[in-house]
């Protein structure tokens, strides 16, 4: 196991050797009292800036974590959280953990479902250890993303997911560079909601940079990207806003309107909103695409979630409590932030981010094809979704997999939903053909890894694996 002190060593004794022109820089510094370690990355011009082992979440013996803040531009500080594997951690691969939004904080998803502490099913103001914590089998990288969310603070010069994706690779650089031993581990994205646009497009980013540095053309670190994991993701509005009306009359569970409601609502997604998104992906222009989103939320969105259900999980009532957020008032404690090395109060998901999405109508763009691409390119992907999401829900979800181009597609869609297991109990349905794999998750709301947080770290496991999916 690496210490911090080796690897900074290291760090600066790979560069000095690779790159004599370019010398990073490593210092110390006490700031509010908190004692952080500054490493400045010559080759990007990044700062990182972050504290060693706070002893806040992650308290199993030996397993080191590290939180701070990556300096991606000028006054442009992002927020991450990083968590050696439980087991292994000096041969287990590097998985990159985004919550959507977009401008929501990847805090959600590090307490509320796959990190290495927890509040759900607990009562109290301190989190309990995650025995199903995805840092149980890989290096776990947790990041709030565009800047102004969650700890993030600084300038935010992200208005769209295709704009926002070269900050996070300018902060892997970094990452690499500090921490070297991670370099040419196998590498996951993982992401839910409005990582249905920055999941495909992230991991094309990524690979377009990849190539671009073997072919010589870009100096930089290669990301070796080997899976794309996406639950309950927004992807192509056209498909989506229509699987409102159909999940919404026919669902698992309960229906939330009736059929001359749904009849109704086809008429105007037809009229209305069809044509709208359509303008939108012919001229490409944030204005189409603006009043695309406006159109369909206003008549498709927006009508039926003003029911008495809750949008993440519709078996609940509004607001329901689960997962719960308990963490979010643990977080903005100053004593815990002074641990961390924060330096903002912590939002979990604030205005600003958002608004800028939404004046570009990035929310009404297609991401389709961009995930096909992915999907081509050769790496283990898993589209999933919890049967009980209405926001991102499985019938919209499914009606994108149908769509996504690669060579196996007649063979994926041809194939049978079959019973998924894990110890030889169902969770859920699925299939599989090539490199992609789609789970349906029985009883699971949004954020899958809460609900049924065992086949949740069974698929994860699975895919990072380079591995389809399969039953247990």
């Amino acid at each position: 196991m690496f210490g911090i002190y080796s690897l900074l060593a290291l760090t600066l004794a790979t560069f000095a050797i690779a790159s004599p022109a370019l010398v990073d820089r490593r210092s110390f510094e006490v700031k509010n009292g908190v004692n952080y370690t500054v490493f400045e990355h010559a080759a990007t011009g990044a700062k990182l800036s972050f504290v060693t082992n706070s002893g806040v979440c992650e308290t199993t013996p030996g397993v080191n974590q590290f939180s701070g803040y990556f300096s991606v531009g000028t006054n442009m500080n992002m927020w991450f959280w990083f968590f050696e594997a439980r087991n292994s951690p000096s041969t287990a691969p590097l998985a990159l953990w985004l919550n959507g939004g977009p401008g929501c904080s990847s805090m959600i998803g590090l307490f509320q479902e796959n990190g290495p502490c927890t509040f759900n099913n607990i009562q109290g103001s301190t989190p309990v250890l995650n025995p199903n914590s995805w840092n149980s089998v890989a290096n776990m990288l947790y990041v709030d993303q565009p800047i102004g969310t969650g700890f993030s603070f600084g300038t935010d010069n992200a208005t769209s997911t295709v704009t926002a994706a070269p900050f996070v690779w300018k902060l892997l650089q970094a990452f690499y560079a500090q921490f070297p031993t991670y370099e040419n581990r196998n590498f996951g994205l993982f992401t839910e909601s409005y990582g249905g646009h920055y999941g495909p497009e992230f991991a094309s980013y990524f690979e377009s940079q990849n190539t671009a540095i073997a072919q010589g053309t870009l100096s930089g670190i290669t990301i070796p990207l080997v899976a794309l994991g996406i639950n309950n993701g927004w992807f192509d509005p056209k498909l989506q806003y229509k699987a409102y009306i159909d999940y919404s009359l026919t669902n698992p569970y309960r229906s939330l309107i009736t059929s001359s409601q749904a009849t109704s609502f086809t008429n105007k997604y037809n009229q209305d909103c069809l044509p709208a998104l359509n303008t939108c992906a012919s001229s490409g222009t944030n204005t189409a695409c603006e009043n695309a989103d406006n159109t369909c939320f206003n008549e498709i969105e927006g009508p039926i979630s003003q029911g008495n259900f809750d949008v993440y999980d519709l078996r609940a009532k509004a607001n329901d409590p689960f997962p719960p957020e308990t963490y979010v008032s643990y977080l903005q404690q100053s004593s815990i932030q002074t641990k961390i090395g924060a330096q903002q109060v912590y939002q979990e998901c604030p205005d600003a981010p958002f608004f800028k999405f939404q004046a570009t109508g990035d929310d009404a763009r297609s991401f389709l094809s961009t995930l096909s691409t992915v999907v081509q390119s050769g790496i283990q992907v898993l589209i999933w979704a919890g049967d009980a999401d209405w926001i991102c829900n499985t019938a919209g979800v499914q009606a994108v997999i149908a769509q996504i181009q690669f060579a196996q597609s007649s063979q994926f869609n041809s194939a049978s939903l079959a019973p998924y297991t894990v110890n030889g109990v169902q969770v859920g349905t699925f299939k599989t053909a090539g490199k992609l794999s789609f789970l349906n998750v029985f009883n699971a709301g949004h954020e899958v890894p809460a609900y049924q947080p065992v086949a949740a770290l069974q698929a994860f496991t699975q895919t990072l694996s380079q591995k389809p999916l399969s039953s247990t």
